[in-house]
């Protein structure tokens, strides 16, 4: 590192720790977030930024995925049997797992079996005392269904904990590897509702992961210590600081002047900038995600199937991805991606025929100059880098076919709050698996039930697609699962819900002195990153 690099590196890092509290740079690593956490509570969370600030950094689960197989292997979970008729679920604990300590609290126990039915419970049981706190919106446990599917989570002793389903469901194993199951210690629950402070569960959290949390000022920084009894080996950094920064370009200068070692999501457009920095390192990860345009199927004209189809055949998808993505994304079809089980390739797609689109919306009574708005997101991810830009794509391909779309945008919650609510015409949306199932997408993205617990962004509810998806839940066999999804992928096709935009592949960037960071299906993982 140059003179310049090594002050500006000090300057930083005087900014974001306390007086008196400067260390060796080589005992902190800095990454450049993207959004505020809109918790530390990952049960009550939904958007990819919280989940890194909190169940990637502060929590365990379950289970964990094999980065290159996607399959599960253990994690707070040693081992698991499953029953011959697929309904009940025996997890063998991890021993010896220590908890994170914070200022309000000091665990006196191991994580043990109470822990994890406290986790279950709390967003199951609508009568546990902690179900309510900080708004008691578990939007993911919801989403896969586990309010219905669970009949019964039992102690069997201090590290045999066993589920009793209602139905067999191929998906529920890899559902204990996502954000929204991360656990929580009972004990520091117990202790807080005892003070009459249980939101500091949320806000001031307790987990077994690599680090704890020091401090947090809102839409600035973040601070992590290290856990020096972190069960899955020692965390080389003692030091991890979030520094809050939205602005894409912002993030890369930062990268730039070593002010931040890791950035996400970069925009395609720098990656030849970050290549052709020695100081700097592009990294590309093969991803399951699919970015796509909902339309409110709700709300006039986006009721009629005829507009619907109309949009998708006004819309020019390929321009839109050789625009945008500069070849780290390709077309969409399908809401499951090119890698997934049961993934159609022979579904067709709607093609880009503007004469086709008017025609279809005059036989739908729709008038030129048509307004509609346009939802806009206000964050980067894999599956659309440049939300505005692609918007500004669809407002003037529509334009031609008389649709006038008014791009709006809001703060990353307020977006998130306003689709759950169905507040928006159209919506630039996308989506990540957490779980390598198809079901993560077919179902949680388009089930019926999934509009009421928001993630249905298109509000569409089909009773034969909804049917396909919910009984390849009770197969196991993977073949017979994959044509059922391919049923029901048909059944979107004609339905058009959505216009699917893209899939895209994971990048971040990094200082060419930082190993041991890595992304992969389920997000960030600090507990081995470190400098060089």
């Amino acid at each position: 590192m140059n003179l310049r690099g090594k002050t500006l590196l000090a300057l930083a890092l005087s900014a974001l720790l306390p007086a008196g509290a400067a260390r060796a740079a080589q005992d902190t690593l800095i990454y450049c977030s993207e959004a505020s956490p809109e918790s530390f509570n990952p049960q009550i969370a939904s958007s990819g930024p919280t989940f890194v600030a909190s169940s990637q950094t502060l929590y365990n689960r379950l289970i964990n995925f094999d980065p290159q197989k996607n399959t599960p292997i253990p994690s707070l979970a040693t081992s698991w049997t499953i029953s011959p008729d697929g309904k009940t679920y025996t997890f063998t604990l991890r021993q010896g797992v220590k908890f994170n300590s914070n200022k309000y609290f000091k665990p006196t126990r191991d994580f043990n079996a109470d822990d994890v039915i406290f986790s279950v419970m709390r967003q199951k049981d609508a009568n546990n005392p902690y179900h309510k706190v900080s708004g008691g919106n578990y939007e993911y446990f919801h989403d896969v269904g586990l309010d219905a599917l669970i009949q019964d989570v039992k102690k069997i002793d201090d590290y045999h904990v066993q589920f009793v389903l209602s139905e067999p469901n191929a998906a529920f194993l890899a559902d204990w590897g996502m954000d929204f199951a991360s656990i929580l210690s009972a004990e520091y629950a117990d202790a807080m509702m005892k003070k009459g402070t249980p939101e500091y569960v949320d806000t001031w959290p307790i987990g077994t992961g690599p680090y704890a949390l020091q401090q947090y000022k809102t839409d600035s920084l973040i601070r992590y210590i290290a856990n020096p009894n972190y069960w899955d080996g020692p965390v080389p950094t003692k030091h991890l600081i979030f520094s809050i920064t939205p602005n894409v370009e912002t993030r890369l200068a930062k990268l730039q002047t070593n002010e931040c070692q890791i950035i996400p999501a970069p925009s395609p457009v720098q990656f030849d900038i970050i290549k052709s920095n020695k100081a700097l390192a592009l990294h590309g990860v093969d991803a399951l995600n699919v970015g796509y345009l909902a339309f409110n199927t709700e709300k006039k004209p986006f009721d009629d199937l005829k507009v619907r189809q109309a949009l998708n055949y006004a819309t020019d998808k390929k321009a839109i991805v050789n625009a945008v993505f500069m070849g780290s994304g390709t077309v969409a079809k399908s809401p499951l991606p090119p890698n997934s089980l049961g993934y159609a390739a022979d579904l067709p797609d709607y093609g880009y025929d503007p004469a086709k689109a008017k025609a279809l919306l005059e036989q739908a009574g729709v008038k030129e100059g048509t307004e509609v708005t346009l939802w806009s997101m206000p964050v980067q991810r894999p599956y659309n880098p440049n939300s505005r830009r692609i918007a500004e794509m669809i407002q003037s391909d529509w334009a031609k076919v008389g649709i006038k779309a008014k791009i709006t945008t809001y703060e990353w919650g307020e977006y998130l709050a306003g689709i759950r609510k169905g507040e928006h015409d159209t919506a630039l949306y996308g989506w990540m698996s957490d779980n390598g199932d198809p079901d993560n997408f077919a179902d949680t993205l388009l089930g019926c039930d999934s509009i009421k617990t928001g993630s249905n962004a298109a509000r569409w509810c089909n009773k034969d697609y909804d049917n396909l998806v919910k009984k390849a839940r009770l197969v196991s066999n993977p073949a017979e699962r994959a044509k059922l999804y391919q049923q029901a992928q048909t059944v979107f096709y004609q339905q058009a819900p959505w216009i699917a935009l893209a899939n895209g592949k994971t990048f971040y960037a990094t200082r060419s002195n930082v190993s041991g960071y890595s992304v992969s299906l389920m997000g960030s993982d600090f507990s081995k990153a470190k400098l060089n």
